[in-house]
C-alpha cells in the first residue's frame, strides 16, 4: 500500500460530488439501480437520499462527507481487494473509509447479492 500522505490528502480532498456520477455510471451499466446504490451508501454511512443529495449539492469531499458519516459497526467486514490494495491492510482510517465505498460499489457491480453486499443484514 502507497502510504504516501500526498496520496491520502488526495482521497481526503476528492469531491463526492464529481466521484457519485462515475459510482451511478457504475452500477447502472451493469443493471444496478439508483436505489441500490443509495442503499449501499446508506448501509455505509447512515446517510439517507435528502442528506446523500445535500451533501452533493454542497459539494463536500470525502474527509467532510466521511466526517458527518456515522461508519456502520459491520463495515470492518468488508474485505477484499480493490485497485489493487487491500482494504483491509490499509493504515490510513480515511483512504480506507473510501476505499470501503469503493469495493462495496464494485461488488454492487458486479452482480453479488445485496444481503452479501451488506454483509448479512
Amino acid at each position: 500500500m502507497n502510504n504516501t500522505t500526498e496520496y491520502d490528502e488526495r482521497f481526503a480532498k476528492m469531491s463526492f460530488a464529481l466521484v457519485y456520477p462515475m459510482y451511478l455510471l457504475k452500477v447502472e451499466k451493469k443493471g444496478r439501480t439508483k436505489e441500490e446504490l443509495h442503499q449501499v451508501i446508506e448501509w455505509l454511512t447512515g446517510f439517507n437520499n435528502e442528506k446523500l443529495e445535500s451533501l452533493i449539492e454542497e459539494n463536500v469531499n470525502f474527509e467532510t462527507f466521511f466526517q458527518q458519516a456515522n461508519l456502520n459497526p459491520s463495515s470492518h467486514l468488508i474485505t477484499g481487494v480493490i485497485c489493487g490494495y487491500r482494504v483491509e491492510e490499509i493504515q490510513n482510517p480515511l483512504t480506507q473509509k473510501v476505499r470501503y465505498l469503493d469495493k462495496l460499489v464494485d461488488e454492487l457491480a458486479k452482480g453479488r447479492k445485496m444481503e452479501k453486499i451488506l454483509r448479512g443484514i
